[in-house]
């Protein structure tokens, strides 16, 4: 329709193909699935430099993280493969003579995928390859800004499934905006919806999928900490918390904004941190030197600034940072702000940019209820070398976040494990150990191979 956007008359026809597509696909065995999954791995290594450069150039990340995007969907691929011979239900112990008790899974069916611009691939990556084996077909919906890599994926894939005889429509891709997003949500031909994106419009999003009784899988906000108490190893915590801050110049939903520093390390560890913060070379993200590049939009240079406003009239200081680089793009300069209490309302507010609110704490207790008192629960660290207070931060008292690390920073986490969080983030959980439930249907079965039915009820029938 003039701007390369799909029009509701086009998703329409898109639903409709990929409905059919998946009636191929689910008849696939589950491992046959996999050995295609495994075919997409390997499209995607061969293609890994340009495809990170592609995503380096639409959404504005460092070349090698947009290598690495790229990576971990292939990463997942593999990982998919091993899954797809492994998953499944027990067979359980039945109380009734000559009866078993199994457990089925089998594929929601449509999954549909909405991504968001800061992992252009990789979201759609944990979800498609994870969602395939399961035998779903997918209609990912990427963001409006990052469609060249939304398309280019799209193809690659396409080509993997029509050389081994199986509709390509089993990943559909349709490109547009908020309306279409409105559709797929509203939509009872959508098994599944994952939504990766703000907290505002997964909202939104859970409310219309809950409406019509749907499945919803909800990947939003962070508001992520870093803890350190006086016995941590700064060798360990100056790169850790300067990598969790200004990492993809601070876009991650993992991205750390708060660093609580235990009162008796707080002045060291902010000027180690400003020195670290001095040396960040800026540039352009092609450059295989430039470790920090553009925010994604002019909208998101305006939150900055704002949010910079406001941190300064709620009693922060900016130790270093602050202010909007003079160079073209939407370049802005890392940023430090200390002497904001805990709850300050900034301090609370997500803002997808490369801002470090750095606070004081006395004792654990205290800072691991101002780790919880946030709206969001994706990721927190400590470093610390206390054993009590390692296990006390995984239990029911410590983290309420669902990445809970230690002596490691916010952002990284590995494809192995569930990915995602608590409360306003969600409660989706993507990638490892047993997501993939999500993205199945379970059945309980109970087949009486015996000749009698244990259900009389004093009852005689003739």
């Amino acid at each position: 329709n003039g701007q390369g956007e799909a029009s509701l008359e086009d998703y329409e026809e898109t639903v409709k193909k990929a409905k059919e597509a998946w009636k191929v696909w689910a008849d696939i065995p589950a491992p046959k699935r996999g050995e295609i999954v495994r075919q997409i791995g390997d499209a995607l290594r061969q293609k890994i430099k340009v495809l990170g450069s592609l995503v380096s150039l639409e959404m504005g990340k460092i070349f090698v993280e947009g290598v690495g995007e790229v990576q971990e969907y292939v990463d997942v691929c593999d990982y998919a493969v091993g899954l797809s011979r492994m998953i499944g239900g027990p067979i359980l112990p039945s109380e009734r003579p000559g009866h078993a008790l199994i457990e089925q899974w089998n594929p929601v069916g449509l999954v549909g995928i909405i991504t968001a611009f800061n992992f252009p691939v990789a979201v759609y990556g944990w979800n498609s390859a994870i969602a395939m084996i399961c035998g779903n077909a997918c209609l990912w919906k990427g963001a409006p800004t990052t469609s060249l890599i939304s398309v280019a994926v799209t193809k690659i894939i396409a080509k993997v499934l029509e050389d081994n005889r199986v509709p390509g429509a089993v990943c559909s891709l349709v490109c547009g905006g908020a309306d279409i997003g409105t559709a797929m949500a509203r939509d009872e031909r959508m098994d599944l919806l994952s939504f990766t994106g703000s907290t505002k419009v997964g909202k939104q999003v859970a409310l219309m999928v809950q409406e019509r009784f749907g499945r919803s899988l909800l990947e939003l906000g962070g508001n992520n900490a870093i803890i350190v108490f006086e016995d941590a190893d700064l060798n360990l915590v100056i790169p850790s918390a300067l990598f969790a801050a200004v990492g993809t110049a601070g876009q991650r939903c993992t991205t750390a904004r708060r660093l609580f520093l235990h009162e008796s390390i707080h002045d060291e560890v902010v000027a180690k941190l400003a020195k670290a913060y001095a040396q960040v070379r800026i540039g352009d993200p092609w450059d295989s030197d430039t470790l920090y590049g553009p925010l994604h939009t002019k909208e998101a240079v305006k939150m900055f600034l704002d949010a910079v406003e406001q941190a300064k009239q709620q009693g922060g200081s900016v130790v270093c940072g602050g202010k909007v680089i003079n160079r073209p793009g939407n370049y802005v300069e890392p940023t430090i702000v200390t002497g904001l209490p805990h709850n300050a309302p900034i301090v609370h507010t997500e803002t997808f940019a490369p801002i470090l609110y750095v606070l004081k704490f006395k004792e654990e207790e205290e800072v691991f209820a101002w780790n919880n008192e946030v709206k969001q629960g994706l990721s927190s660290s400590i470093f610390t070398k206390d054993l009590g207070r390692i296990f006390r931060w995984l239990g029911p008292k410590g983290s309420d976040c669902g990445i809970v690390n230690v002596n490691i920073p916010t952002s990284g986490a590995e494809i192995g494990g569930a990915f995602g969080g608590e409360k306003h983030t969600g409660g989706g959980r993507e990638s490892g150990s047993d997501s993939w439930k999500l993205y199945m249907r379970r059945s309980t079965c109970t087949i009486n191979y015996s000749k009698n039915l244990p259900l009389a009820q004093g009852i005689k029938f003739q």
